[in-house]
């Protein structure tokens, strides 16, 4: 096992990574039941939250079919288009690339300034080439779409300055 590997497997890691998984599932199945839902997902170690406009019960059945889904193999599922991570990596790859470009200008602001064009034009295709490197960073690096053992311990309802919010915890079982 390579060491990144490792890294991912590691349990804490790992525990985040399912739950991500989880969440965007659901968040999925949400989607396709009632599309009008404007919801946020954050994961952690011990579940996930859900921000936004969803009734218990509803947010409990879509959950356990996320789970059982995910347990089933549809790992497409694990991978959401609104995730951060793919905010991340474009951010990096347009800012990185943008200064890469600065970093070569040379000393002096009028010979950065010159550069600027190369700048905004290589922060474009930085954004262009990151279209399709997010989903791969969540498929690989920021979601396990395998559960193992992950199951669902308890979902609460908190109202929290007018926008409802719900936690989703999770447990996992030595069948990892």
């Amino acid at each position: 096992m390579s060491t990144i590997q490792k890294i991912l497997n590691w349990s804490p890691l790992l525990s985040v990574r399912r739950n991500h998984a989880l969440e965007h599932a659901t968040l999925h199945l949400l989607a396709q039941k009632q599309p009008q839902l404007r919801l946020a997902g954050y994961s952690d170690r011990q579940g996930f939250w859900v921000a936004g406009q969803v009734s218990t019960d509803l947010l409990s059945a879509a959950v356990n079919e996320a789970l059982q889904r995910l347990r089933s193999g549809e790992v497409g599922l694990a991978v959401h288009p609104n995730c951060g991570t793919n905010l991340v990596v474009s951010g990096a790859a347009a800012g990185g690339l943008a200064w890469l470009v600065s970093a070569t200008a040379g000393k002096g602001f009028k010979k950065k300034f010159d550069r600027l064009p190369w700048a905004v034009l290589l922060a474009a295709f930085g954004l262009m080439i990151a279209q399709p490197l997010g989903p791969l960073a969540q498929k690989w690096i920021t979601t396990a779409a395998d559960p193992g053992g992950l199951t669902i311990s308890e979902i609460t309802f908190y109202p929290r300055n007018g926008l409802p919010y719900h936690r989703v915890r999770t447990r996992q079982s030595s069948e990892s």
